[in-house]
């Protein structure tokens, strides 16, 4: 009877390594980058955005204009007492993604269009928006997307 203990202990290992990937996923952080843009290079940064996470799931401001080709750096900073993020991407992909965020709530990332900050820190993106059109962001930490902790770039 070993055979089924080999068979959980496997599902068990393949699940946290699931739950701890990195990189482009289903529902991804930079599976989308050619529609919403791509990194952008420091420096042809021309001008840079403060936005403020809060504990209200809120981003303030939660809209913000660009121009076509411009590169932005966005400082994010985190008001609250609860770990905040700010990605970047498609309204489809970011909803898409926050459900699997609520399924491996301890999955962590490291992509250019996302800032993961702690409580009382900032962090920063460095953007390239590609063309006109709104690209949309939001806190994908599980329960804030769903509590309304969302924004929209509109790109000239």
């Amino acid at each position: 009877m070993k055979f089924p203990i080999v068979v959980i202990a496997l599902s068990s290992l393949f699940a946290s390594l699931d739950a701890t990937a990195t990189g482009n996923h289903g529902g991804g952080h930079s599976g989308d980058a050619g529609v919403i843009g791509k990194a952008g290079v420091p420096a042809s940064i021309s001008r840079t955005i403060t936005i403020e996470m809060t504990d209200g799931m809120r981003f303030i401001p939660a809209k913000v204009n660009v121009r076509s080709g411009e590169t932005v750096k966005f400082v994010v900073k985190n008001t609250g007492q609860l770990k905040h993020e700010l990605v970047l991407g498609t309204a489809k992909d970011l909803k898409a993604h926050a459900a699997m965020m609520s399924k491996h709530p301890d999955m962590e990332h490291a992509d250019p269009n996302m800032v993961t900050v702690q409580p009382g820190k900032s962090g920063e993106i460095i953007w390239q928006f590609a063309k006109a059109g709104t690209v949309s962001f939001a806190c994908l930490q599980p329960g804030h997307f769903q509590a309304g902790m969302k924004g929209s770039v509109v790109v000239d």
